[in-house]
């Protein structure tokens, strides 16, 4: 029966088969897996292992929805009015600006949509699998019918599975049968008409391992497995909605009322000064335009879109939209050492066997170097308790060594393959113990026993290997070898003074030991090694810190965000590396160990978390613990993490970052932004990007909201005052466009300002509109109002020719605007500072688009199509420098505005 058949036949029955059945009804085996040929004619036939994305809507529906904005239903409806007035050409504008700010909006939207989507799907999950024999690392999307997969402790399911190997497995099923309690899984074959629920031999797609290992077949891929069947598309959302997005929202609403209350103020003072209702309505309807910020919103969203672009270059993706803003607050990142702050590429320096130490020379996981004992080369033949150790560190090890391009890399651990390559090191490799040690059975490493131990076969006996803490092993030991391999009592307070001093020069520490089984024991337990160890050695190595963690680490400092690093490692060897990097500096900087924090109530804590940057020897479920204490001091808090049990304090955390490369999918999906190298620089240039898109916010709102205010300000007052409309409604539309698009968008390109990371983190609490962005916007408002009409009063009054009076009024509104652009956006300081021989970057799209603004008031003024649809006059060279001069002034007051008002 072909593969495809099958699936058909028995989507929904591999838990009544036998596991041997669906092997042969897979063609597939149970040890080696697929052949890599056989997978590749399977994808090519089935596809991938994807599920069919839901249907966006449509187009045109995603169009109609820019016009669903509260202030634009002034403008629509002014539009409809004017038509009905029979002011066609007005009306006409009115549409065709509404019109173009909708295409404007669904154009950035329709962008800043697909770059998070794009984004989203660049966080591929992988699965371990088995083929041709050998473990392969692989996307999801690869997977097909009959791949044998490997899970383990924090994976997430990456396709439909019937089990065929679990070593207590418990799988955590809520998002697919609401089960809150993960379920115990088991082998045995269940009756058909078992429930979802029920089937403990099966594991499906989108489920996530919180405890133990396990083998199992794949039966169901894409749109076959149960999650495809009831349709639940596991995919992240791309809302664009954040806490800034909201702010803006109310306070576009709040914006409504008061501009509907000014209009209807206009119409009635106009009626009651006996003017026609026709041209006040007008006035009114100029009001209204004058005072919209119509491209705001748009403005907004690019903003927000470019900077998730820019973290993402900085290897920095953001999963949740908030988290951009809640960024630029952060005035703590809680950061695990091992990947993050170090290079992730242990190596062993030290080992303590048979009452002697050793030092290893070379670096990384090349097997180059030799082990010396008082400088000279060592002969294994010769050391049995330190070959002892070293095989101990070889065989309890699930990770291998490999040469990419000249390069040695580690599949697995970081410390296991620390531990791989100093045997290779002694010519010891995994293959040929292999052959005359077999594994039996596994004890995989989890955070709360803080050990792994493997059962291997001698021809003579069996024996248990155990490596882990120094503090896990040694209290289970009875005896240890002597120089001679020879059994001893075990001496725990000379080893205890050996790991304190490995532990002073910063190297982590593993215990090795060993205990002999009889014969007859084939699986083993956690009660196996409660005690009788034989203690072998110590090794110790070091992940040497990351340059640019070290720069990033200064960076938040003088950006006044605390560092604080939570470790799993001894107190010794993570105060050696926090002074190294930093964090401490001096030794008698207090370092606290998970078993102090178990001792400490909540107030205790709060303080310790105050005092301390360094956490050592911290269980993950105590990090939660560490977010809450620092939060009830109302800091706001990033937490690194890539365990299953960082997960709670992912999601406490005011930004969680999971690891890209070494997290685990509960991780991942729990964390707000993801590291793609694991790297703490990465977070440091994440936080100044979420501060830079703040700033450039503020600038945005800080020069559209004064162009409304002074246009608004002018047809209050010109009505008031009874004198003709300094500014026509057709003619605001035109601004306000030209304003929104060609003026502030550029803004939202703007690099990060010089000093931004030696500024203290912002408040949360801090309003929208702060009192000193209030001055800022009703001191331009009032500037702008006065270039509006001090402009138009002076041309009538010498020419009384209003139609040219309104073109140079516009135009030097428009040159003012210009020159206030310049004033907020880093373009003349990061030119001048480039001409002083400076390395800055300069925001070219500040200048494009003061470029563009030239070209279209050109021809708004110049051009006889634009005269007739915007009532303008074209004007001479003189007339034109005669504009550009009225908006110089502008200089002046941002210089003031600078000093007293200044943009934070």
């Amino acid at each position: 029966m072909a593969v495809a058949d099958v699936e058909t036949s028995t989507k929904h029955l591999w838990h009544y088969l036998a596991i041997e059945e669906v092997a042969r009804l897979l063609a597939t085996d149970l040890e080696t897996g697929l052949s890599a040929n056989e997978a590749a004619e399977r994808h090519d036939r089935l596809g991938p292992n994807q599920l069919t994305a839901k249907k966006r809507e449509s187009a045109w529906l995603r169009f109609l929805q820019q016009f669903n904005q509260p202030l634009l239903y002034i403008l629509l409806v002014a539009g409809v009015v004017t038509a009905f007035l029979q002011e066609w050409i007005d009306s006409g504008v009115i549409f065709g600006v509404t019109l173009i700010n909708a295409i404007i909006g669904f154009v950035q939207e329709a962008k800043a949509e697909n770059a998070i989507a794009a984004l989203a799907e660049s966080v591929t999950t992988e699965a371990t699998i088995v083929r041709d024999g050998q473990k392969l690392v692989v996307s999801s999307s690869d997977l097909v019918p009959g791949d044998l997969v490997l899970l383990s402790s924090g994976d997430k399911v990456p396709a439909d599975l019937r089990l065929s190997e679990i070593r207590d497995l418990q799988v955590d099923e809520s998002g697919l049968t609401g089960e809150s309690v993960p379920v115990e899984k088991d082998l045995k074959p269940l009756p058909p008409e078992t429930a979802l629920a029920e089937r403990i031999n099966m594991a499906y797609t989108g489920s996530l391992v919180t405890f133990g290992q396990a083998r199992g077949l794949v039966v169901g891929i894409g749109e076959m497995t149960e999650a495809g069947h009831l349709s639940h598309l596991m995919q992240q959302s791309t809302s664009l909605e954040t806490p800034l997005t909201r702010k803006i929202d109310k306070f576009s609403k709040t914006l409504l009322y008061v501009i509907l209350g000014l209009a209807a103020f206009t119409f009635a003072v106009g009626v009651a000064q006996g003017a026609s209702w026709v041209e006040v309505f007008k006035a009114a309807v100029a009001l209204a335009v004058s005072a919209i910020p119509e491209g705001l919103p748009a403005v907004l969203t690019v903003t927000l879109a470019i900077g998730v672009s820019r973290m993402a270059a900085h290897h920095a993706i953001i999963r949740k939209l908030p988290a951009v803003e809640t960024l630029g607050s952060t005035t703590v990142i809680c950061s695990d050492k091992t990947g993050t702050l170090t290079e992730n590429q242990m190596t062993v320096q030290e080992i303590y066997a048979g009452g002697q130490r050793y030092t290893v020379s070379g670096g990384g996981y090349a097997p180059h170097g030799e082990i010396f004992l008082d400088e000279q080369p060592v002969d294994l033949a010769n050391t049995p308790t330190l070959y002892e150790c070293l095989q101990a560190g070889l065989l309890c090890n699930d990770s291998h060594l490999k040469e990419e391009d000249g390069n040695w890399v580690v599949v697995g651990s970081p410390t296991e393959g620390a531990l791989v390559a100093v045997a290779r090191k002694a010519s010891l490799t995994s293959q040929s113990l292999e052959q005359t040690l077999p594994r039996l059975d596994t004890i995989p490493f989890e955070s709360q026993f803080q050990y792994m131990a493997t059962l291997h076969d001698t021809r003579a006996e069996r024996s248990i290997y155990v490596k882990g803490s120094a503090e896990a092993i040694l209290k289970r030991c009875y005896q240890m070898l002597d120089t001679h391999g020879d059994r001893i009592a075990v001496n725990s307070k000379q080893i205890e003074r050996s790991v304190d001093e490995m532990a002073k020069q910063g190297l982590r520490v593993l215990a090795l030991a060993k205990k002999v089984v009889p014969r007859s024991q084939s699986s083993i337990e956690h009660s196996d090694i409660e005690k009788d160890l034989i203690f072998l050695g110590l090794q110790g190595m070091i992940d040497p810190p990351r340059p640019d963690a070290i720069e990033a680490i200064h960076s938040c400092q003088s950006a006044g965000i605390q560092v604080k690093m939570i470790t799993g490692d001894h107190a010794m060897t993570a105060a050696a590396i926090a002074q190294k990097i930093g964090l401490n500096q001096s030794e008698d900087a207090p370092v606290f160990t998970g078993q102090d924090l178990s001792q400490m109530d909540d107030r205790q804590l709060a303080n310790a978390v105050e005092q301390s940057m360094v956490f050592a020897r911290v269980a993950p479920e105590q990090k939660l613990r560490i977010v809450e204490a620092l939060q009830s001091k109302g800091e706001i808090v990033a937490m690194t993490g890539d365990g299953v049990n960082d997960a709670p304090a992912l999601k406490q955390a005011d930004i969680g970052v999971a690891m890209g490369i070494a997290g685990t999918e509960v991780a991942k999906e729990a964390a707000d932004m993801l590291l793609t190298d694991d790297n703490f620089a990465s977070i440091e240039a994440a936080v100044e990007e979420g501060r830079t898109v703040y700033k450039n916010l503020l600038r945005a709102i800080a020069f559209i909201l004064p162009v409304n205010g002074g246009e608004s300000m002018t047809i209050l007052i010109g009505v008031l005052l009874s004198t003709a409309l300094p500014i026509l409604p057709v003619q605001i539309l035109w601004l306000n466009m030209v304003s929104s698009v060609a003026l502030t968008v550029p803004l939202a390109f703007e690099p990060a300002s010089v000093g931004v990371m030696q500024q203290p983190p912002r408040p949360t609490n801090k309003p929208l509109l702060s009192g000193s962005l209030l001055t800022r916007i009703l001191t331009v408002s009032v500037f702008n109002w006065i270039v509006i009409f001090g402009t138009f009063e002076w041309i009538v009054q010498t020419t009384g020719n209003e139609t040219l009076a309104r073109t140079m009024a516009i135009q030097a509104l428009v040159a003012a605007e210009a020159f206030y652009l310049l004033s907020i956006s880093r373009f003349i300081p990061a030119l001048f500072a480039r001409i002083r021989g400076k390395d800055e970057s300069i925001g070219y799209a500040v200048a494009v688009g003061i470029g563009c603004v030239f070209i279209f008031q050109t021809l708004f003024s110049q051009w006889s199509v634009m005269n007739q649809l915007f009532t303008t006059e074209a004007l001479s060279l003189i007339q034109g420098l005669i504009c550009l001069g009225l908006g110089i002034p502008m200089i002046a007051l941002a210089a003031l505005l600078k000093r007293f008002a200044p943009l934070k």
